[in-house]
């Protein structure tokens, strides 16, 4: 059958997939009362969409996942069409080392509410608006810069490295933002990219949403996302096997730099 006819069998199969993951996702929902979407930016609005039909009424949608405001309000309609509420977080920092109490802000019209409950498990969310999409863009915005500093550290390191002038381009940094630790915010921020570049580069094409929905080309959002996501490439491909953790920024640089020859 799948030799006369491969794209229905590809069809049925793919219906069948479905099925069981609506059944899933109206197991996992029933008797709840308040949800956490924590998954990958792009998956953000495909989230809300599995789960709004399985939500009950009045329940909570807390959704910390890094995406554009225009992506979370279009989460919030198809939540609250279903009679649930839909309150997004922008998590506004590394959970390591902090845990539950990584500082979030939310937003949306039940977000005072939710946040007491929050406040009573031990977690530190403070609410910014009522409206859904400030909290988004405070944290896209932030992500612009801080990811965008771990492109630029990457792309600088790895040619200084490369040309053997990392010795001059250092305490020239040092000199000018002498309150940075170059060397070893270098070795940070190449360790955090490596293990997480996939889903920065998915929340950085989230921020050129976010730009564009600003009505501004993303001409910066973007590159970060390319360079976000050709360590992550890199990573996937092998390249930093060999780098231990802990590692320098030079032994990440000087694996790049082995692999470009």
């Amino acid at each position: 059958k799948f030799a006369a006819d491969p794209d229905g069998e590809a069809r049925r199969h793919a219906q069948q997939a479905g099925v069981r993951a609506a059944g899933s996702m109206q197991a996992l929902c029933a008797g709840a009362n308040l949800f956490i979407s924590a998954v990958t930016a792009s998956s953000t609005l495909t989230v809300a969409e599995a789960a709004a039909p399985h939500l009950p009424a009045g329940s909570f949608f807390l959704d910390l996942n890094s995406a554009s405001p225009g992506t979370k309000q279009a989460a919030a309609t198809v939540v609250e069409a279903a009679g649930a509420h839909y309150v997004e977080a922008g998590v506004m920092t590394s959970v390591p080392p902090y845990g539950i109490r990584v500082p979030m802000l939310l937003g949306g019209a039940r977000a005072q509410e939710l946040a007491q409950t929050l406040a009573a498990w031990g977690l530190d969310a403070k609410v910014v608006a009522t409206e859904i999409g400030v909290a988004s863009a405070i944290k896209m915005c932030r992500s612009v810069m801080i990811k965008g500093l771990e492109a630029l550290v990457i792309e600088s390191y790895s040619t200084a490295r490369a040309y053997g002038v990392e010795e001059y381009v250092l305490p020239t940094l040092a000199e000018t933002f002498p309150s940075i630790d170059w060397a070893q915010s270098g070795a940070y921020f190449f360790s955090r990219v490596v293990q997480h570049g996939q889903r920065r580069a998915e929340e950085m094409r989230e921020c050129a949403n976010t730009v564009a929905e600003a009505g501004f080309d993303p001409i910066m959002a973007s590159a970060i996302a390319a360079k976000q996501q050709w360590v992550a490439d890199q990573a996937q491909a092998g390249v930093f096997a060999g780098v231990a953790k802990g590692a320098r920024w030079q032994d990440y640089a000087d694996a790049l730099l082995a692999r470009r020859a």
